[in-house]
């Protein structure tokens, strides 16, 4: 059986990115400031750590994003981006990615801005945290689930902890059924039993929703098309019953991916996470607007496509195999065209301009239903969590509870796609990690 209590000086909840980086933060300034690192310890429901790091970025671990002026990387966060401005001031991509580096994990920079380790292996990335958290002397213990957190009655005092295990190995009989400790840190992710622990200690939690959602449609447009692209399009949504906030309202821009449920992409993952919560109030029922051929926009482009039908010899070509732009698929072109009324046989120079009209339209606004999220819960982030305004971004500590500490996506912050997230981790951790170990030293 468990021991009935063991002490602590940094109890991490959580065994991800943020967890374990606020971890090994705190450790090492402990160690600049008195000596020795302290006693701490990440507790982990899970039976391994580090799990959502090891599949991010397709098991390759896109750790963060080559963006490193504070305000423009801001701008990627749906939510947060007021309350990051200033952190990222403080630790910023250059400093996780000097860290990694410092440590002998060599990383690279793709052409998008997207940072990876060298290797194409998230493994480079959990390894180093793992021999970085063993060197610390912090202790790991996984399939451990806090089930309640009494906060101390006086400012000296500590937090107890209440443990249960799914199971304790033979040599694991030291782990206790209570945990006393001067520090806590709750980076539990997008999970709801972490944030039950913060609402039990007076924390308002914004209910969490999906975000980096994919679109599911059913448009006979898009049939036998999946895996066909564009490398860039303009996405918005149209508001329906349902007025669209500021945030939703905003077009986005990137690749868009036909699937066979629908469309993904980055163009898409950008505007489901804007758009997160008015498209939970409407059950992921929406029109989706494309411009496929962006930035070119409808008025312009009808002048092009009036230029080209009185063309010689482009008037003799069939519509249907003469694309004008050389932009899009030719599968795509076809069944665009189809759907503003042009017959496979027609020529340009059979096109009304009415005609010419509707194909700019299809073209630069095509209307789509959205019928609710992508099928297999793709969503690797949810947006919600403890309210930002209870929280001291200057040492991510509670305003409610002296001596309790928030990091990553327990908060209410998420990203977009493109390493974004994982980002958020590492600064809410190192400066968790931070105001904990100098809040230990006044």
């Amino acid at each position: 059986m468990p021991n009935q209590n063991a002490i602590v000086d940094f109890a991490v909840i959580g065994g991800g990115a943020a967890g374990f980086f606020a971890a090994i933060t705190y450790a090492e300034q402990r160690l600049r400031q008195v000596g020795k690192p302290g006693k701490i310890v990440i507790i982990e429901k899970a039976n391994r750590p580090l799990g959502k790091v090891l599949i991010s970025g397709g098991g390759r671990c896109n750790l963060t994003h080559a963006c490193f002026d504070p305000t423009e990387l801001a701008a990627h966060y749906p939510r947060g981006a007021a309350e990051l401005r200033g952190a990222f001031h403080r630790f910023q991509p250059g400093d996780i990615i000097a860290w990694f580096e410092s440590r002998g994990v060599r990383l690279k920079t793709e052409a998008d801005g997207r940072v990876f380790p060298a290797s194409d292996s998230a493994q480079s990335v959990t390894d180093c945290l793992l021999e970085a958290a063993r060197q610390a002397g912090i202790k790991l213990w996984t399939q451990a689930t806090i089930t309640a957190i009494e906060a101390p009655k006086h400012a000296k005092d500590s937090f107890l902890l209440h443990l249960r295990y799914r199971q304790v190995k033979a040599a694991e009989v030291d782990k206790p059924s209570c945990l006393t400790a001067r520090k806590v840190l709750l980076a539990t992710g997008g999970e709801a039993g972490g944030m039950k622990l913060a609402a039990a200690l007076g924390h308002t939690i914004e209910s969490p929703v999906p975000s980096l959602f994919t679109f599911r449609l059913a448009d006979s447009r898009l049939e036998g098309l999946a895996g066909v692209s564009v490398p860039l399009a303009e996405l918005r949504l149209q508001g329906g019953t349902g007025k669209l906030p500021d945030q939703a309202r905003q077009p986005q821009h990137g690749a868009v991916l036909i699937t066979h449920w629908g469309l993904s992409g980055p163009g898409v993952l950008k505007l489901s996470a804007w758009a997160a919560r008015w498209l939970h109030s409407m059950n992921y029922q929406a029109t989706l607007l494309v411009n496929w051929l962006f930035p070119l926009q409808e008025a312009e482009l009808l002048e092009i496509l009036l230029v080209h039908k009185a063309e010689t010899p482009a008037a003799r070509q069939k519509v249907s195999s003469c694309d004008p732009f050389q932009r899009l698929p030719q599968r795509l072109w076809q069944r665009l065209t189809q759907a503003a009324g042009i017959a496979a046989t027609q020529r340009w120079a059979d096109l009304s301009k009415e005609t010419l009209k509707r194909l700019a339209g299809e073209l630069t606004a095509g209307r789509f239903a959205i019928l609710g999220k992508g099928p297999f819960k793709e969503e690797f982030v949810t947006c919600g969590g403890v309210s930002l305004r209870e929280v001291d971004f200057r040492t991510m500590q509670s305003r409610l509870a002296p001596g309790l500490f928030f990091a990553g996506e327990v908060l209410d912050i998420d990203g977009l796609t493109g390493g974004f997230n994982l980002q958020n981790a590492w600064t809410t951790g190192w400066i968790a990690g931070m105001g904990a170990a100098i809040e230990d030293g006044r």
